[in-house]
């Protein structure tokens, strides 16, 4: 730890209520001067940026999950402080932190959405018109979360201080303080993220064992699949191992349970009674595929589709308490009198509210343009339709915003995609209601979508911030700008990695062009949304309606229905490897009766875990990045050999996270 933060600890009354008459003073004096924005910040926050951004999209649109950033950027920036000259201090890294978050902000905002735009074909025919297409939604929707969230900053850090529990704040904000093992911690991270890196790499870009073990590839069992259509499947890679460690026993078991469902019962049932199907293989029942007619047959996943829009409409009725308390407070600080961000205390800098004004007036109208000049040019009633599409954009985002910051203060979790699938659909029905159909149509709901969801996600994200800075002592100001300029770089950077992938790996259904896709499960319920409402080719009712029917049934019985949900949607290679990496984290954390060792080793299985995460996610884009260039060699090699030798590297991953975990000293 660094001379500046010695001898620093968190005041007593940091989780708890205050009482009459009591401040809460933070860690950090209020002084003016103290290093908080420095070249070293942003430097090192820019890196993180990068690195994660890529990271998060190749998981969320391989995976439908998004992956923490937050406290994998903290343990960095402390390994880095520990590591150079002059050591950080505290709020230095907050800065660090709120530059580099943004990765996962723009990411969660971004690829749940705007891959639609390729699934759809609506994708401009110029390069830049499509980059430019994806790159303004996400950006304008960061600020606008920004702008909405910080007239509500002071209630929910200090109005409401020890009375939300704020669990992300709180883990992020102990590993600041805690940082004295930062050093080596960092140094777990970079490692398992190195082996995680090369592993996957091998097996994306030269083949040198199978990415996937299938049963499907076992001469024995050949007759057993075409004949009942029943194959298991597992990814091989280290990414996905590490993401069931973080997920656990508990989720990763309830979304293969959705997927043993769709591959073990639905799958062997359409494929064996429909005459449709008698002769398909078993990936065309789940994904679906084009007759001889050319007429698009859906396959089972649409299941998975009505049931994530169900889980999504269920987690907004359960949160209907939350959201009642969040709109109240919206209310109440419409009429309350707000500061203009002069405070004589650094500690209560905001952006100057006239400076907002101006900032949201110009955002309003840039979007108000992309609309009418991108969106529906073509319409005879462009700019009564756009300007009705931005009154929807801002009305929604001022409402959910709120919300979704007091979910995340209250239990980290916000229900995003289900209020962004609920966007879309109120859009599509008042869109459609003014005579917009088609391509225009399609683009623009997906367009409002985008902007809805990221502001969401920065909401979220930003409170989570401002706490922890509040605990700290971190400058309001500082963060808030921190975050708009660190979004425009993270919407570049995602927006570069969703149209490498396109171009490389496709999104949604196989095609000959892309045979194996990444699924992007959110995005692909976006686009069905969409093309059901406006696209005039109507939706598989009646699988969304059984998907929606399961959803509701397994959360009458207690069972989380969005994880169930993706479990049926997502193929079962994906969703096989994070039960066993979950499991691999059961061991770990019970490998010791002691208390204090057994949760040392989690923690370090923990980042092992992170890095594999990172690690094979940074392999998938420098394996799509080499291919897109014209590099593509497989070794040769027997398939079958291939198969086992997959199967076999997934099991020595998972005894390398094992053995590491336990290998480190609980003194370290």
């Amino acid at each position: 730890m660094s001379e500046a933060n010695k001898g620093l600890h968190l005041p007593e009354n940091a989780f708890t209520e205050l009482k009459n008459g009591e401040t809460y003073t933070p860690m950090i004096p209020a002084e003016k001067g103290v290093l908080e924005v420095t070249g070293r910040s942003i430097t090192f926050g820019i890196l993180m940026i990068i690195i994660f951004a890529a990271a998060a999209s190749y998981i969320a649109l391989k995976l439908g999950q998004g992956i923490e950033t937050a406290i994998p950027i903290s343990i960095l920036a402390i390994g880095f402080s520990a590591m150079v000259a002059r050591k950080s201090i505290l709020i230095e890294n907050v800065n660090i932190l709120a530059i580099g978050c943004t990765s996962g902000i723009l990411v969660g905002g971004t690829v749940f959405v705007m891959p639609a735009i390729f699934m759809l074909n609506l994708e401009s025919d110029s390069f830049l018109a499509t980059f430019l297409q994806i790159f303004l939604v996400p950006f304008f929707g960061a600020i606008l979360g920004v702008l909405f969230l910080i007239p509500f900053r002071k209630y929910f850090v200090a109005d409401m201080h020890g009375k939300l529990p704020f669990p992300e704040a709180t883990a992020t904000t102990e590993i600041l303080v805690t940082g004295e093992k930062g050093g080596s911690s960092a140094k777990v991270l970079i490692y398992s993220l190195g082996v995680g890196i090369v592993v996957d790499y091998l097996a994306l870009a030269f083949r040198t064992w199978s990415d996937v073990f299938s049963t499907a590839a076992i001469p024995a069992l050949a007759n057993f699949t075409d004949k009942f259509k029943s194959v298991f499947a597992m990814n091989t890679s280290a990414a996905v191992l590490g993401l069931g460690v973080i997920i656990g026993v508990k989720f990763a078991s309830i979304i293969m349970a959705g997927s043993m469902l769709a591959y073990f019962v639905l799958i062997p049932l359409v494929g064996n009674l429909s005459p449709v199907f008698a002769a398909r293989p078993f990936t065309d029942i789940f994904f679906g595929f084009t007759d001889d007619a050319g007429m698009f047959i859906p396959g089972v996943r649409n299941i998975g589709i009505g049931g994530i829009f169900a889980a999504g409409v269920i987690s907004i009725l359960k949160m209907s308490p939350v959201i009642k308390q969040a709109m109240q407070q919206v209310v109440a600080q419409l009429f309350k009198k707000h500061g203009d961000g002069d405070s004589d205390s650094r500690l209560d800098k905001d952006i100057k509210m006239s400076t907002l004004a101006i900032i949201g007036i110009i955002t309003a109208v840039l979007i108000f343009l992309y609309f009418r000049f991108v969106a529906v040019a073509g319409e005879a009633n462009a700019t009564s339709v756009s300007l009705i599409s931005l009154i929807m954009t801002i009305l929604i985002v001022f409402l959910f915003s709120a919300v979704s910051a007091w979910a995340i203060a209250m239990i980290s979790v916000t229900p995003i995609s289900g209020m962004t699938l609920t966007t879309l659909i109120i859009a599509a029905v008042v869109l459609s209601a003014l005579g917009l159909s088609g391509a225009s149509g399609m683009l623009a709901i997906i367009l409002i979508g985008g902007v809805v969801c990221t502001a969401l996600s920065m909401a979220g994200s930003l409170v989570t911030q401002f706490k922890i800075g509040y605990w700290l002592g971190s400058t309001p100001k500082t963060i808030q700008w921190s975050n708009i300029f660190g979004a425009a770089l993270a919407s570049l950077t995602v927006t570069a990695v969703i149209m490498l992938f396109a171009h490389v790996y496709g999104f949604g259904q196989p095609t000959a062009e892309h045979p194996n896709p990444l699924p992007a499960p959110q995005a692909s319920a976006m686009a069905a949304v969409a093309n059901a409402f406006l696209g005039g080719q109507g939706a598989p009712w009646m699988l969304y309606a059984v998907g929606s029917v399961i959803a509701v049934l397994v959360t009458m019985v207690g069972v989380n229905p969005l994880a169930f949900a993706l479990g049926m949607y997502l193929p079962i290679e994906l969703n096989s490897p994070i039960l066993l990496g979950a499991c691999v984290g059961w061991l770990i954390k019970n490998s010791s009766k002691k208390e204090k060792i057994s949760k040392f080793r989690a923690d370090r299985g923990i980042l092992i875990a992170s890095g594999f995460i990172a690690g094979g996610a940074l392999a998938g884009v420098f394996d799509a990045m080499t291919k897109m260039f014209g590099f593509e060699y497989t070794l040769p090699m027997n398939e079958g050999l291939r198969n086992w030798l997959g199967l076999i590297m997934f099991a020595a991953l998972a005894y390398f996270l094992y053995a590491y975990s336990k290998a480190g000293k609980v003194e370290e």
